[in-house]
């Protein structure tokens, strides 16, 4: 019985079709138990489902790239979903146009400050400099930070992880931090953890309100493009 199995197993493992619906079913399992949370932030459902895919990759010793050539039509619908968060900011757009100078302002500090803290205290704990570069653009989104680690001489695996990790955190975080500082406006909190926290940030403000989830991902498409600008200039600035 146990041979079937390991045949029945091995012969699902070589279809692409297996860990895209892996991906599927993990993220709706997620989505699950935080609705029965009622969506409570450590039951990020991100964070839930990267969990458990790690757990079984690791269970059934599958090698990352396996398991990327099934769900990369997740990843390839990235693109198309970021596009369409257009959509709310479209509605919302009077509302961005009166605040344009206050966000252009934390939009320039909050990238600069993101970028100098994840440089500076990977030095201070020991980091080698390659490894500092590497956390540098971590809250851009991933091809972006990716993209801006292998120009300047990081790792790009590395700060996909850390890309990951950021956005998780901030999705967790986030919201009671603003909360514990009386930020009361919607905008703001969404702003902030967009220009933190990119895409799965972006995702947990529009579970806060669809105000928040349109000036997120404004910040998410503008810190991108803040982050590819200033990184390489910080860096050459710091030798």
């Amino acid at each position: 019985m146990t041979t079937k199995l390991t045949h029945i197993w091995v012969y699902l493992a070589a279809s692409p079709l297996l860990w895209l619906t892996v991906t599927l079913i993990a993220y709706q399992a997620a989505n699950w138990v935080s609705r029965r949370f009622n969506f409570h932030p450590l039951a990020n459902p991100v964070a839930l489902a990267v969990t458990a895919l790690v757990i079984l990759l690791n269970l059934t010793g599958t090698p990352y790239t396996t398991y990327f050539d099934g769900a990369q039509f997740v990843h390839f619908l990235l693109g198309p979903a970021t596009v369409a968060l257009a959509i709310p900011l479209y509605l919302h757009f009077d509302r961005v146009k009166k605040m344009a100078l206050p966000l252009l302002a934390a939009l320039v500090i909050g990238s600069t400050t993101a970028i100098l803290s994840a440089y500076w205290i990977a030095r201070l704990l020991g980091g080698t400099r390659e490894v500092a570069l590497s956390l540098a653009p971590k809250s851009a989104t991933m091809p972006i930070a990716m993209g801006i680690t292998e120009k300047i001489g990081g790792l790009p695996s590395l700060t996909a992880v850390f890309v990951m990790l950021t956005g998780i955190l901030g999705a967790v975080v986030g919201k009671l931090l603003l909360d514990q500082v009386r930020c009361r406006d919607d905008s703001i909190k969404g702003f902030a953890i967009g220009l933190t926290s990119h895409g799965i940030g972006t995702a947990r403000a529009f579970q806060m309100s669809e105000l928040a989830g349109a000036f997120s991902g404004l910040a998410m498409g503008l810190n991108g493009l803040m982050t590819a600008l200033l990184v390489p200039l910080i860096m050459r600035w710091m030798g």
